[in-house]
């Protein structure tokens, strides 16, 4: 019988098979045309299985795995594999040895820091990573974030489904007061694509856009010259909103401490959704804790998932904190374009082109 197109689409099982379709792969075949390249999809749990796969489907013989690559599986899903493609699997030196027709990782991401990229120039392996895919997704959900959170919309919500609205007389409720974005001052920490997005919607909204470039640099680019360029001090000490859209780096790890947050406005909103390390955690609780700001959204973590004794977890109130599970970079459409830019990075790859090539 015929599997469906919609079918096709749907990844399942632990190993879900040559071409995204169940049952177990087949052996690789001989030859070295690059059309039938042994290719490996790991992780697709990660990206999602509500999205059409076919153009990475189109690349080669491909096999599906929905779960990480390991030490202990590494041998068996990448033998005969020429490509692997990864979201956030560590790929060590181990690994790399347990596959010696290895010649290319793709990363489902723009990050590449699980990937040991000195082993795999000393091997000959490229690696090459998916950038501006999430731009418009994590730009959506920073303002998401802050909204949520200046607004208290948690609370209105709950006021008006527990049916508190419905039995008062008066007609609206304004006992928990917020303030617009037009005239506030928009600090932001790393002006890529992101930063940029961001910027370009702030002003829109009306707020003043301050910026920190996260290399530290002292120059404008041709980018973002329409924007006031700061100090870190600067930035803290002006900004009622303070977005983070940087890299992790030496530089940026830590970067938002207790030094940091003590200098930053009683009433200012801090959104990180850029790498979890660049936030102190244990700080940013204290300085939640002791209100030396208002309030913070957190897409990002130190430890993905979770740490079960993270003391963010002690606050409550989500007018204070608001914490989604590294899920701005997932709309629909992101995790369409970085599939396809996988795809198209493999393609060139065949036809001897680099392209995202980050070693």
């Amino acid at each position: 019988m015929r599997t469906s197109k919609k079918r096709s689409r749907y990844l399942r099982n632990d190993v879900l098979g040559r071409n995204g379709k169940e049952g177990t792969p087949r052996k690789k075949r001989q030859g070295k045309d690059k059309q039938t390249m042994k290719i490996v999809a790991a992780e697709i749990d990660s990206v999602g299985n509500d999205i059409d796969y076919s153009s990475l489907t189109k690349t080669g013989d491909v096999t599906y795995y929905k779960d990480k690559i390991t030490a202990e599986n590494a041998a068996e899903r990448l033998a005969g594999a020429e490509v692997l493609c990864i979201n956030k699997s560590k790929i060590t030196t181990d690994i790399i040895e347990q596959a010696p027709d290895l010649k290319l990782i793709c990363e489902f991401a723009t990050g590449f820091d699980n990937v040991d990229i000195k082993a795999c120039a000393e091997r000959g392996i490229k690696v090459a990573n998916v950038a501006g895919y999430s731009t418009a997704s994590v730009t959506q959900h920073t303002f998401a974030m802050l909204f949520y959170l200046m607004e208290s919309l948690k609370d209105y919500d709950e006021f008006v489904k527990s049916g508190e609205y419905a039995a008062q007389t008066h007609f609206s409720k304004i006992d928990i007061p917020f303030h617009e974005l037009e005239n506030m001052t928009w600090g932001i920490i790393g002006m890529g694509n992101i930063g940029r997005s961001v910027a370009s919607i702030a002003t829109a909204f009306g707020a003043h856009v301050i910026f920190y470039p996260a290399s530290g640099r002292k120059t404008y680019t041709e980018y973002d010259g329409e924007y006031e360029m700061v100090s870190f001090d600067e930035l803290l000490e002006r900004s009622d909103v303070l977005s983070l859209h940087c890299p992790l780096t030496d530089k940026t790890r830590n970067l938002i401490d207790k030094v940091a947050l003590m200098k930053m406005k009683s009433t200012a909103y801090l959104i990180n959704v850029a790498r979890g390390p660049v936030v102190n955690e244990d700080d940013l609780y204290e300085a939640l804790l002791n209100e030396e700001i208002m309030g913070a959204g957190l897409d990002v973590l130190s430890v993905e998932p979770m740490k079960k004794d993270s003391p963010l977890l002690k606050i409550q109130d989500s007018k204070r904190l608001y914490i989604t599970p590294h899920m701005a970079w997932a709309s629909v459409e992101a995790r369409t374009r970085c599939v396809n830019e996988v795809a198209k990075n493999i393609e060139a790859y065949k036809r001897g082109e680099d392209r995202n090539i980050v070693n």
